[in-house]
């Protein structure tokens, strides 16, 4: 793309997920929110009992940011309905040549966006992304257990290839330096699993800051 400069770009407009109404806030996370400023002014409101529901929605590397607010309202209300859309918005890209003779190019790109919909009021049970009041971070914690799984896994795998691949140990030492490499592969391990951490305990870390 170096004969290229980038252009305008413009969203496709797609509809929210759950229907508007008086009683519903919208609150919108970008990738340089404050989570405190974002909770401050969400918590206060929704003790307002014309406000009825609350709409998380962030996108990209805002998806993190946007989870971690929503499981901080459901732990100041553990009595939450809740309901969670992931899709993808569409996001066309121009780039005008620098170039005579070469044409403007449009780019698609696909970023995922989360929506994710707590109410005070009952919500249809059968809707996908369904949760009852009190599964906090049940979802969550299980995409991140089998991430975790995933990374331990590869680890030891890892440490086999290098086991096998190892030159032979020497007659002075035999065996030193495959061992040296399964210990070497089993603290990575540990060390991937212990760095993976758990949305819930970032939760539990930044509610105990807003008290």
């Amino acid at each position: 793309m170096e004969n290229y400069t980038q252009g305008e770009s413009k969203e496709i407009a797609t509809p929210v997920p759950f229907n508007e109404s008086a009683d519903l806030m919208n609150m919108q996370v970008n990738k340089g929110s404050k989570i405190r400023n974002l909770m401050g002014y969400a918590s206060a409101r929704m003790k307002n009992e014309k406000i009825r529901q609350i709409c998380w929605h962030g996108c990209g590397e805002a998806i993190s940011k946007t989870i971690t607010c929503a499981e901080i309202m459901k732990r100041q209300n553990k009595k939450l309905y809740q309901i969670t859309h992931l899709r993808y918005k569409r996001l066309e890209e121009y780039w005008e040549p620098k170039m005579e003779g070469l044409e403007k190019l449009r780019v698609n790109k696909n970023i995922p966006e989360i929506f994710i919909l707590l109410s005070k009021d009952g919500l249809n049970s059968s809707e996908p992304g369904y949760q009852d009041p009190g599964n906090i971070n049940l979802f969550w914690n299980e995409m991140t257990k089998k991430t975790n799984s995933k990374k331990s896994g590869d680890q030891r795998r890892q440490g086999i290839r290098d086991s096998r691949n190892a030159p032979a140990a020497s007659a002075l030492a035999p065996g030193k330096k495959k061992k040296k490499n399964v210990q070497r592969n089993l603290k990575e391990g540990a060390n991937a699993v212990k760095k993976g951490g758990s949305i819930g305990d970032e939760v539990k870390r930044i509610s105990q800051e807003l008290k």
